[in-house]
């Protein structure tokens, strides 16, 4: 085994213990989360904050982030299927429990601010971006529907490679929206949401990349 392995053992038992961790803090904390917690009253933040409007980063974060999140999920529970590999079943269920539970906090905050799930805007209009979507990828990072029809096509070894590339560029736009809410947020308790999407799909990443070395792959081109 070459010198860089003890590096990734160690990043990999730092990490499964903080995912769950995180799961299982998500999961305790979705009404802290939508409510953003309760000042006393009288204090000078009891005052309750402005509802976000159809048209804010606050919805369309939610809507986009959501859509986004959905994918992750669908592809996790394809691959599941398609490997035996504990290491990448194991990776799937962390993806599908905590992005089906970021999800629903997400749905939550627009049912909480009396607002549709879906909507005529474009996909990232709230964060001034422009993009194309193509063949069923509506964001950056997404999978096109063509690579989802790969994806179920292959198995094994073949399957999981492929599975960690596609996710690698699908994290990389996630956590990119992400961070794009968290610089722009007015709403503390969605962006906490935000924040920590964005450190946990960061380590993901390369907690992904030690995955595909050990499988003798790279992570593909975004877009490719």
């Amino acid at each position: 085994m070459g010198d860089g392995a003890p590096a990734r053992r160690t990043r990999r038992a730092f990490w499964w213990p903080a995912a769950l961790a995180a799961v299982v803090a998500l999961g305790l904390g979705v009404p802290a989360l939508v409510g953003g917690g309760t000042p006393a009253v009288g204090s000078p933040s009891a005052a309750a904050p402005a509802t976000p409007g159809t048209d804010s980063p606050e919805a369309g974060f939610a809507r986009d982030m959501a859509t986004h999140h959905q994918q992750a999920i669908d592809m996790s529970f394809i691959v599941r299927d398609r490997t035996q590999d504990q290491a990448v079943r194991t990776l799937a269920f962390d993806i599908i429990n905590t992005q089906a539970n970021q999800r629903g906090m997400l749905m939550g905050f627009l049912d909480q601010w009396g607002l549709t799930q879906a909507s005529s805007a474009k996909p990232m209009a709230w964060m001034g971006h422009t993009y194309a979507p193509h063949d069923g990828a509506l964001m950056p990072g997404m999978a096109t529907n063509t690579e989802l029809e790969k994806l179920r096509s292959l198995s094994g070894r073949d399957a999981e490679v492929f599975y960690l590339q596609l996710m690698i560029n699908h994290h990389k736009g996630g956590a990119d929206m992400a961070q794009a809410y968290v610089d722009a947020a007015k709403n503390d308790a969605e962006k906490r949401l935000a924040k920590g999407m964005v450190d946990a799909q960061r380590s993901e990443i390369l907690l992904m990349t030690d995955m595909l070395t050990e499988r003798g792959a790279q992570p593909a081109p975004a877009g490719s």
